[in-house]
């Protein structure tokens, strides 16, 4: 995992563990709503630009949920290293481009030359 990004933390709480997510977004009516996702890790392009706050992370065995993507106003504060690994160039491009995840250096960084590219992960 490459970043230069140093105001957004990077957390490694899913791993290879099992387990189910939950999601949290803004709605257009402008109130949040919680959607239980299931075992598969979700894609930051399911949702529409700006809607998605949270990500969260229930490993198999436990009752409690722990937060591995959070969005604060235009700041990306936290993310999980799984969901920085597929992550790509077009995706923040498209949905994320008012965010502290937009960056030409952290693209350059990783060689990134295509919006098909990974944004966190080098690019050979």
């Amino acid at each position: 995992m490459k970043t230069l990004i140093s105001d957004l933390s990077l957390v490694d709480f899913i791993g290879d563990r099992k387990g189910t997510f939950r999601v949290i977004v803004k709605v257009p009516a402008g109130f949040m709503s919680s959607c239980d996702l299931g075992s598969e890790l979700p894609t930051l392009d399911t949702w529409k630009k700006g809607s998605l706050q949270t990500i969260e992370f229930c490993p198999d065995g436990y009752t409690y949920y722990i937060t591995v993507f959070a969005r604060k106003g235009n700041k990306i504060i936290l993310m999980d290293k799984k969901i920085a690994e597929n992550l790509s160039v077009g995706t923040i491009n498209q949905l994320f481009s008012n965010t502290n995840l937009y960056s030409q250096n952290q693209y350059s960084f990783v060689k990134a030359k295509t919006w098909e590219d990974k944004a966190f992960v080098l690019n050979e």
